[in-house]
C-alpha cells in the first residue's frame, strides 16, 4: 500500500514539474490562437452536447420500452 502512495506522489511531482516546464514557454500569437481555439471548442460543444442528449434519449428509450 505504501508503494502505491509513493507511486502517486511521484506522478504528482512529475506532473507539476512537467507543467512548469511547459508553462515557461510563451507563444507570440497567443491572443489569436486563443480566440480561434475558443471558437472551435464552442462549436464542438454546441454539436456534441445536443448529440449526447439525443443518444441518451435513444438509449433510455431502447432500454425502457
Amino acid at each position: 500500500m505504501e508503494m502505491l502512495f509513493a507511486f502517486v506522489i511521484i506522478i504528482i511531482v512529475l506532473s507539476i514539474v512537467a507543467t512548469l516546464l511547459v508553462a515557461g514557454k510563451s507563444d507570440d500569437n497567443y491572443s489569436g490562437s486563443a480566440k480561434r481555439n475558443t471558437v472551435n471548442l464552442t462549436l464542438i460543444y454546441a454539436v456534441i452536447i445536443p448529440l449526447s442528449f439525443v443518444a441518451l434519449g435513444v438509449y433510455i428509450w431502447l432500454i425502457v420500452f
